[in-house]
């Protein structure tokens, strides 16, 4: 057999649903425990232990100690993408307006912003000139930053060329599962996020991925040209 990508082990590994459920909790982008993970999963810490030993050697996960604790988060970008994938594709249980599930409107995914609100974000920025496609990328996934927007994002006090240092991709495509449209990914998405968080134009629920756009946020995006629901 030729050597390759063991899609069986890593099907097996995400399969299990008290792992996607931990995999699912790390998308909040915070580094969590193992007891806050159990508690997540509706699991005994022994039996959290056992499965993030396994998340942990297929390179899921990775963890960092801090004094007596252990904090784990997903090991890349790449992992909450998959996990991110999986949710676009996974049937729902009870379907719900969107209007009646906060987290449909406004969260994180993985650290740059989803839902209704990165979805707008995104189309504005496209709308504004800002971003464009760029024309090298044959899948249509990766943007480009425009002259324009370079000078509106340097405005604004972001550091482009810190988002560009970053190993990872720049700007791109990220198809909503909610939304079924795409929102901003890569380091420019997630620089947009913590700028509009340190900003105070939005707020992250405590344990939770739900993103609140304040009252100053929305007067500020309103003159940008996003109003929100």
């Amino acid at each position: 057999m030729h050597a390759g990508p063991d899609l069986a082990r890593l099907a097996a590994t995400v399969g299990d649903p008290r792992r996607i459920q931990m995999l699912a909790l790390l998308m909040e982008g915070r580094a969590l425990t193992a007891k806050e993970l159990a508690l997540g999963a509706g699991i005994t810490p022994a039996t959290a232990t056992a499965h993030l030993r396994r998340l942990l050697d297929d390179g899921l996960v990775g963890s960092t100690s801090q004094g007596r604790h252990k904090y784990f988060r997903l090991a890349s970008e790449q992992v909450a993408h998959l996990v991110e994938s999986l949710m676009r594709v996974a049937p729902r249980r009870q379907p719900e307006p969107a209007h009646a599930e906060p987290i449909r409107q406004a969260r994180y995914c993985y650290d740059h912003l989803a839902g209704s609100l990165g979805t707008g974000l995104l189309a504005l920025l496209l709308r504004k000139g800002w971003l464009v496609n760029d024309s090298s990328d044959t899948a249509g996934k990766q943007l480009e930053l425009t002259s324009k927007g370079s000078r509106a994002f340097t405005t604004l006090g972001m550091d482009l060329e810190g988002a560009r240092a970053r190993r990872r991709q720049f700007a791109c495509r990220c198809l909503d599962w909610s939304e079924r449209r795409d929102h901003l990914g890569g380091a420019l998405g997630a620089m947009l996020a913590e700028h509009l968080q340190a900003a105070h134009w939005i707020e992250r629920r405590k344990h939770s991925r739900v993103v609140v756009v304040t009252a100053l946020g929305r007067e500020q995006m309103a003159q940008w040209g996003l109003r929100l629901a």
